[in-house]
Parts: C-alpha cells; sequence; structure tokens
C-alpha cells in the first residue's frame, strides 16, 4: 500500500479499539502474575502523543494515562548496533513517519529508513515499541541462513520460532503500557518502497540514497502476551491479508486432512512397497506400521524426479507406466481409503519440456484414475483455483497438499501444507500453526539419516502432523525405537484430534522452570497442555499454572494417571514428570523429552470391587478399557458409554497393574481415569450363577433376607488375602443352607446318578477303598473332593457352593458372632501366641466339647453335635470339615479357593502350621490351587445353597 509519509510530524489524534476480553472456557489457564483477566467492555484508546519517534501517554475514554515507561516507536539495528527511534540515530540516517491510519481497527504508522550517506548500510532486526526486558518480541538473533527468528521471554533463553516465508523479517512485540492494558505491535517489511536497496532474507541492504519502510501495527488488548500474539497473527494474519477467505476450511469434504498426522512419500521404486514380482505392495509396510504407531493417514508415491526426462514421457505418463498401471494404484487407494488412510500422487508444475499434455487434465486424469485423496504440490507453496477445481471434477474431499508453507495470504486457497526439512533442526515453535488453526501442517523427517525424535517430539508439542519422507535410502537398525515413540505422541495427537485445530490455541504458557515449554490447547470444558522439554535430567515438579475449575480433574496423558497439583504462593500449580534423555543428543534432531496433561471435566467415575470394575458416565458414545497404557499394538475392551459393571479377568486375564478407562465422544476423548492393581492382589474370579429358585427343600435350612457388614480375620499372610470387601456393608437376598456339609451317601447317590468321572482322578474319594464308600462313612462329611468334584454336584442337586459372604451371614445368623452358638462381645479374635495345647486354649475361649469337635484329629457324623447350632439351625459350621465356598481368587502368582470353618485336625506343634481345630465364623483360610489331585483333602468338604423366591 502507498503510503503519504509526514516527515517530522507530531501526530495525536487517531485511535483504535479494544476487543471485548478473550474469555473463553477453555482458556482460564495462566500464571497469576501474567493475568489481568476481568471482563470489560470494548474501550476507545488513543495512543498520544506519539511524537517523532516515540510513545508517552496513552487515552482511555478521553482520560489521559501515563505508560509504565516512555517507548520507542520502533528498535532496529544499522550495521549490528542497536538504536532507538526516540533516541540518537547514527550519521547518515534518517527516519520519516507516515500519518496513522486505522486498518482492520488495529492503528497503523509506516517508518520509512532512508541512507543519506555516503556509505552502504545493513538495516535488520527492526521492532516496534522495543525490547526492553519486560517486553515479549520476535527479532533476529544469530547468523542462521534460514532461521533466526527467535522469540524473547524475560529472563529466559530465546526460543526459535518458525515464522510464515514471507515474514522471516517481521518484528513484533508484546509491551504492557498500563496496570491493564497491553499492545501486540507488528513490523512489517514493505518491498513496493525499496528503493536502491538490496533485498535480504532478515536484512535490507541500502545503498547511498537507498531508502526502505516498515509497515507498523499496534493491537490494544487485555490478557497475558499470548493473547495479543494470537490477535496478531490468527485475526489479522500478519496483515497479509486483510480480509481472508475461508471457504475450503468450511467444506466438510476437505475437513478429513484436520485429523490426520501420519504420513510416508515413497519413490515408486522403493522396495518396501515392491513385492518379489515388482508389484506395487503395501500391506507388510501397512501392518508394521499399525503395530508401531497406529497405521499411516496418507501414503504418497512418487514414480516422477528424478527420473522424470530421463525421456520424453511425462509425469502423468509415468503414473500410467507403474507395475500394475492405474488400476493398481486405484486398487491400493481403495485399501488405503479402508484403513481410514488416503492415496497422494505427486504433480511436478515445472514439467514442460516433456510430451506435451495439458496439467489441468492430466492431473483430472490420474486422480479420477486411482481416486486419490490428496496431492502433493512439488516446488509449490500455494494451490490454485484451476487445480482444485480439476480435482474437484475427479471426486470430491481431494486436498492440495503444498511442498512449502503456505504463507497467510495463499492459505485461502490450500488446506495443508508442510515444514520443509530444508530447514534442518527446526525451530521449536512453529507459529504458523496460530495462523489458521484448522490449516494441517506436516513437518517433513527423513527418517533413513538420522533418530528424529526430535522431530517427532516437536511435531506433537506444536499440535500437528508429522512425513516421513523416505526419498532417501536406508533402513536403520533403530527406525522400530523411533516408531514406536510416534506412536506414544501421535496417539495423543489423535485422541484430541479437535483440540489442535481450536482457534483458542496458547503457546508458551509461563513455567517454573527454563527450557521447559508448554502450550495450551482448549477444546469446550477441557484443555490438552503439550510439553517438550531441553533438559536431559528430567523434571519432577511443580511447572505451570492453572486456574482449577469446578469438577475438573488432571490426568498425565503419558503416564496415564491423575495428576496432583501443589499451591504456591496461593497459586495452583500442575505436578509434572519428564522423561530425562542423554545429554549427548543436545543440539541434534534426537534431543527432548515430552510430557502431557489434561484438564478434563469429571465425566468418568471409577471404582473396583476385587475383580468388579465399575464405570459410571452420563456422557459420550464409546469407552474403551486397557490392561496398561493404551498402545497401538494392544486391543482394548471396547464398550458403549454407559454406567457398566465388568470382571477384568475375563478380558485381560491375570494382568496387574495400570488399568486405563478412556470416554469418546464422536472419536474424541472427552475423559480418561486409571486405577492400579497392586501386585499380589487376591482378586475374586468365581461367578456366581444361580440357581432355579425354590421356596423349600428337605436337609435344607432357609436364611432369611438382611443387611450384613462383612469382617474377617486370617493366619499367615505371606500370601495376601483379598481385603477388597472388609467392612462393606451387603443387602443379602433370602436364600436356602444345607443343614450340614454334603456327606459321603449323598455324593455316592450323585456318582450313581451321573456317572461323573473326575478330569483329574488323583486322589479322588481316597477314603473309598475300591472306590466303594463304606457304611461306616455314609453320615461324614465327605472329603477328598476338589472344587470341580463340590461344583458338580451342586450342579446336579440343583444348588450351588456358597459364596465367602453367605457363608459367613448365614453362620454369623446376622448378629456379627464369632462362633454359631452364642454372641460374643469381643467378635474379632486374633491369637497372639504359639498354640501348644488345643483342648486347653478352646477352653479358655469358652468353648465346650458339647459345641464341636476341637481338634481331636477324627471326623464326626453330621449332627453329632446339635448344641452348636446357630439361630438358623445350620450345624456343623466348625470343627468339622473345612468348607469350601465359591470364592475363587487368583493374586498374580497363585489362584486359591476360600474355606471356611475349621476342622477335627489342628496340629498343634508349630505356628506354622495352617490352623484349624474349629474356627471362628469370621475366620478364613485360603486352599491354594496346583491340581484337583493335589487340593483334595482328608479335612476339606463343602455345603451348597439354593437361591429362593423373593419375599
Amino acid at each position: 500500500m502507498k503510503q503519504a509519509y509526514n516527515i517530522g510530524s507530531r501526530t495525536r489524534n487517531r485511535c483504535f479499539l479494544i476487543d471485548p476480553l478473550f474469555n473463553s472456557p477453555g482458556s482460564l489457564f495462566y500464571l497469576i502474575f501474567l493475568l489481568v483477566f476481568s471482563p470489560i467492555q470494548a474501550q476507545k484508546i488513543e495512543l498520544l502523543p506519539i511524537t517523532d519517534g516515540g510513545l508517552e501517554a496513552c487515552q482511555i475514554d478521553g482520560q489521559t494515562v501515563p505508560l509504565l515507561e516512555d517507548l520507542p516507536l520502533v528498535t532496529f539495528q544499522i550495521n549490528q548496533t542497536t538504536y532507538t527511534s526516540n533516541a540518537a540515530l547514527p550519521t547518515g540516517l534518517r527516519l520519516s513517519f507516515s500519518s496513522d491510519s486505522l486498518v482492520k481497527s488495529a492503528l497503523h504508522r509506516a517508518v520509512l529508513f532512508k541512507n543519506v550517506s555516503s556509505d552502504t548500510i545493513i538495516l535488520e532486526n527492526v521492532v516496534p515499541l522495543g525490547t526492553n526486558n519486560k517486553a515479549v518480541y520476535i527479532t533476529g538473533k544469530g547468523s542462521h541462513r534460514l532461521s533466526r527468528s527467535h522469540l524473547f521471554l524475560p529472563a529466559r533463553v530465546p526460543l526459535n520460532v518458525i515464522l510464515p516465508d514471507n515474514a522471516w523479517e517481521l518484528g513484533y512485540s508484546g509491551t504492557k503500557i498500563s496496570d491493564s492494558l497491553s499492545v501486540a505491535a507488528l513490523a512489517r517489511r514493505d518491498l513496493s518502497q525499496l528503493k536502491n536497496g538490496q533485498r535480504r532474507r532478515f536484512e535490507t541492504v541500502l545503498y547511498p540514497g537507498g531508502e526502505v519502510a516498515y509497515n507498523c501495527y499496534f493491537i490494544a488488548h487485555k490478557g497475558a502476551w499470548q493473547v495479543g500474539l494470537r490477535k496478531v497473527f490468527q485475526t489479522y494474519k500478519l496483515f497479509d491479508v486483510l480480509e481472508f477467505d475461508a471457504h475450503l476450511f468450511e467444506r466438510e469434504d476437505l475437513k478429513w486432512i484436520q485429523n490426520d498426522y501420519v504420513m510416508h512419500l515413497f519413490m515408486a521404486w522403493d522396495q518396501a512397497i515392491l513385492d518379489e514380482t515388482q508389484q506395487l505392495n503395501l500391506d507388510a509396510f501397512l501392518e508394521q506400521g499399525k503395530q508401531w504407531y497406529g497405521g499411516d493417514d496418507g501414503i504418497g508415491i512418487w514414480p516422477t524426479w528424478p527420473t522424470l526426462g530421463l525421456d520424453q514421457r511425462n509425469q502423468f505418463d509415468l503414473f500410467r507406466d507403474l507395475p500394475g498401471g492405474l488400476p493398481r494404484l486405484r486398487a491400493i487407494s481403495q485399501e488405503l481409503e479402508q484403513s481410514g488412510a488416503g492415496l497422494f500422487i505427486c504433480y511436478n508444475p515445472w514439467d514442460e519440456s516433456t510430451r506435451g499434455e495439458d496439467h489441468l487434465d492430466g492431473l483430472y486424469q490420474i486422480v479420477k484414475a486411482t481416486q486419490a485423496k490428496g496431492v502433493v504440490l512439488d516446488t509449490r507453496g500455494a494451490s490454485s483455483y484451476a487445480l482444485q477445481a480439476a480435482a474437484d471434477s475427479a471426486r470430491s474431499g481431494v486436498v492440495m497438499y503444498s511442498e512449502g508453507m503456505a504463507v497467510p495470504r495463499d492459505m485461502q486457497g490450500i488446506v495443508a501444507g508442510r515444514v520443509h526439512n530444508a530447514l534442518y533442526y527446526p525451530p521449536l515453535l512453529n507459529l504458523n500453526r496460530l495462523i489458521q488453526p484448522d490449516f494441517s501442517i506436516f513437518r517433513v523427517a527423513e527418517i533413513a539419516k538420522e533418530r528424529v525424535r526430535r522431530e517427532i517430539g516437536l511435531s506433537y508439542f506444536n499440535g500437528h502432523g508429522i512425513e516421513f519422507n523416505v526419498f532417501a535410502p536406508g533402513k536403520p537398525s533403530w527406525l522400530g525405537e523411533q516408531y514406536r515413540f510416534l506412536g506414544e505422541t501421535v496417539r495423543v495427537l489423535r485422541d484430541h484430534s479437535t483440540y489442535f485445530s481450536h482457534p483458542d490455541y496458547l503457546p508458551l504458557l509461563p513455567t517454573l522452570e527454563d527450557q521447559i515449554y508448554v502450550n495450551a490447547w482448549p477444546e469446550k470444558e477441557a484443555t490438552v497442555y503439550t510439553i517438550f522439554s531441553l533438559q536431559p535430567t528430567g523434571f519432577q515438579g511443580p511447572l505451570f499454572a492453572v486456574r482449577p475449575k469446578q469438577n475438573t480433574h488432571y490426568f498425565d496423558l503419558f503416564h496415564y494417571q491423575e495428576v496432583e497439583t501443589d499451591t504456591l504462593d496461593g497459586h495452583t500449580f500442575i505436578q509434572v514428570d519428564l522423561p530425562g534423555f542423554d545429554a549427548k543428543y543436545l543440539g541434534t534432531n534426537n534431543e527432548g523429552a515430552v510430557g502431557g496433561i489434561a484438564a478434563y471435566p469429571q465425566y468418568l467415575s471409577l471404582s473396583l470391587n476385587s475383580d468388579d470394575l465399575n464405570i459410571q458416565t452420563d456422557r459420550g458414545d464409546t469407552i474403551l478399557v486397557w490392561a496398561g497404557k493404551p498402545a497401538y499394538d494392544k486391543q482394548p475392551l471396547r464398550l458403549p458409554a454407559r454406567d457398566t459393571s465388568l470382571y477384568l479377568q475375563p478380558y485381560f486375564g491375570p494382568f496387574e497393574g495400570l488399568f486405563v478407562v478412556q470416554l469418546f465422544e464422536e472419536g474424541v476423548v472427552i475423559d480418561q481415569r486409571s486405577l492400579k492393581i497392586k501386585a499380589g492382589t487376591p482378586r475374586l474370579i468365581s461367578r456366581m450363577v444361580r440357581t432355579k429358585a425354590i421356596s423349600s427343600r428337605e436337609g435344607m435350612v432357609p436364611i432369611p433376607a438382611g443387611r450384613f457388614q462383612f469382617k474377617s480375620t486370617h493366619g499367615d499372610a505371606f500370601i495376601r488375602y483379598p481385603d477388597y470387601n472388609e467392612g462393606r456393608w451387603y443387602e443379602m437376598k433370602a436364600f436356602l443352607m444345607d443343614k450340614h456339609p454334603v456327606t459321603n451317601e449323598q455324593y455316592k447317590q450323585f456318582l450313581e446318578a451321573t456317572s461323573y468321572t473326575p478330569r483329574n482322578p488323583r486322589h479322588f474319594l481316597k477314603h473309598w477303598p475300591d472306590g466303594k464308600m463304606p457304611d461306616s462313612l455314609a453320615r461324614h462329611p465327605v472329603v477328598y473332593v476338589s472344587y470341580e468334584d463340590a461344583q458338580a454336584y451342586a450342579k446336579w442337586a440343583g444348588k450351588r457352593l456358597p459364596t465367602e459372604v453367605e457363608w459367613q451371614y448365614a453362620a454369623q445368623a446376622g448378629d456379627e458372632r464369632s462362633w454359631p452358638w452364642s454372641k460374643v462381645t469381643r467378635h474379632i479374635y486374633r491369637e497372639e501366641e504359639p498354640v501348644t495345647n488345643t483342648l486347653t486354649v478352646y477352653k479358655i475361649k469358652g468353648i465346650g466339647e458339647e459345641y464341636c469337635n476341637l481338634g481331636n484329629g477324627k471326623s464326626d457324623e453330621v449332627g453329632t453335635y446339635p448344641s452348636g447350632a446357630n439361630p438358623y439351625g445350620l450345624e456343623d459350621l466348625v470343627g468339622s470339615v473345612w468348607q469350601l465356598t465359591d470364592d475363587l481368587y487368583r493374586s498374580g502368582s497363585y489362584t486359591y479357593i476360600m474355606m471356611k470353618g475349621g476342622s477335627y485336625f489342628n496340629p498343634s506343634a508349630s505356628w506354622w502350621y495352617v490352623q484349624g481345630g474349629p474356627r471362628e465364623l469370621h475366620y478364613r483360610q485360603y486352599l491354594l490351587r496346583v491340581s484337583e489331585g493335589f487340593e483334595r483333602n482328608a479335612t476339606v468338604g463343602f455345603r451348597c445353597v439354593q437361591d429362593i423366591f423373593a419375599r
């Protein structure tokens, strides 16, 4: 734009508007000392007086407010020496200033630099409002040929940043002008005003009499400096285009690229995609990629450069001449789409010397024949309406993908592009991400040349994809290691894809540690924080501040666990745990570590009852349950999003450790939780299968419904006893229980009726000589039976084994008694000293020989001790045989069954024996599982229960 310059004028009558406070729900996470977050109305702001080169005060609604300090209109460097526009200038340089004007409500003023000396001068690093140590500013640093732009933060190491390709030389500052107001200021070189000089990437060479103008823009705002940066880059598009046409981004058929994060570009002669018959075949590559990083979102096949021009065939001919021709490419395209990916073909606009063919028609024909979903625009940073129209006429949803990053004005005509690897060792922060958040960016990495952990980590940190350009040959041995790291980072991106195209993205939140960087990506009521660390020692501790919201929790996206917070000086800080890396990689493409935190609304609630996981939610559509951290080489349990109770071991086996539950809505994670099962924790793996309900049965005792609190004791706990239900209250339904343990006679009837043969017959009914029951044992409890033998009998009888809770509830008769025949005030009893005389000990406990067998070593007939019955009429509850319950537990290394009641046998020579004899009703003893034969014991029997009609 041609400017009218007013040399040396004093201007005070131009104003600009401050926008209403940005205050979206997901963006209230700033360090407190950078916040001024109280809503205000739009205010009329005047900067005055702007002198020839400085700014001294502002006017708010007609009231003059002194600035915190006088500010220069610009700072700049001449021949690498820094000057300010409001102080002495170098000899031979003249500054002129245009009149102020408004550009989309931003105050605009141009500065003309003129060399009035006889020497050549070099102008660079023009920054509006100065570079004092209180400001946040962007300017050049160092001598890098392609990438000198750095973002300077007070008391921090300057941070290298990526800018648009036409804005290398821009200067930016975010400066507080009062206690509540800041100004975001931008300086852009106006090449139309370059006379008698030379443009360089970062510098302008002015020969004697040469001149160049810089356009400066000023935008007032409230809030942290990131708000101003976002306004300049996103709202005003760096003033590269005043009215941005976003129609391509609104097209539903092109939005698929916004959810894509991994792409590979192959040359057509790569042996990774040519099988032994020299046919194009991606199957093996795609399958391995699914295991490592969840598979590719796009695959590009490149049959042109560097072979194009070898003969007269043009670029489209080379596609047609590939093995299998265009039909094979179409089949590949269909296979990719079925797996959620897309085929990309290349377009070489420079192909003008081979066989003549209209480029637009040729592109149309190739897209039509292959049904490609993307076109790589070789050597181009922009597309055109004609190219897009040619692709659209072939099929809908074809994405143009530029080789270089489109500058803001060119983003109107293309929705995806790349950060080219010509910019080696890329800057840490990609500010292009701010300009058009739904523009899909891919960073190019060449994994055949070196490890690229930094490339992967920075793509994640900046919320965009990565393109592996595998044109350079080679398959290093460490490919798998790098790809698995990609799998960790890209899972976060995919799970939260809508977050990373949200316009409220905020870069570089303040941190308590330098060289650990945090970006914030809000989405509705949630926020994801991506973290990149350059501290090789790792870091644990408070890092960045948040403003907690009600019903919000913080979750670590790499450790998959809840995150703790710290309170420092009254502010809430997130605790992070970041890994370290080998310091030898500093300064290479393998440096850095990543982390991630999510602030989620509390949509999920988890509780674990032994092996029973209870999930509650009222949002979402899908739940994924993972054993261990989510990973692409594992399969989760997929459930509909609703209140759910599920047993873990049928799905995940004996896995112990971390379980992760993710809640999705339309393919995006909206909450996740985790819990840990400590190694060795006993978990109930048996499941109650209710019997056919009856109202009564001979030989059984009715147990009424009631409320029951489970409390237990046990002996040696070298192998852990379960404690998940200790102290838990149960609402018990009515049922029937056998009055006595099952007898040998009853078991004989079962065998005669079913011809049952155990799978493992060792020691089965060992006390029956030659398998025949002695009449003398008919009314004794059956023993030498396994868990499976007992279950088989119960099933035949129309019954089942009781759970431990049912056995104890029935035995204690609803009042927590320790012994069947009387309630004892101190009902939880533990023996403190080794037992030396069993009979004496039980007499001390107040147990008479008329109540039960006190451990004399001899089995009794059932019903021998009627005085030992409990109030419900159950007999032989203690001192008869250990009674199997249906509770089967697994504790990682071991499986065992819970038994109750003690037995007639009690070895007294050592405390290390299993403590037998009559045992309190709350006492439990495990029966370790080895084999059915090993588990059949002379002291172990069972009784049954049966479900009855509810009354």
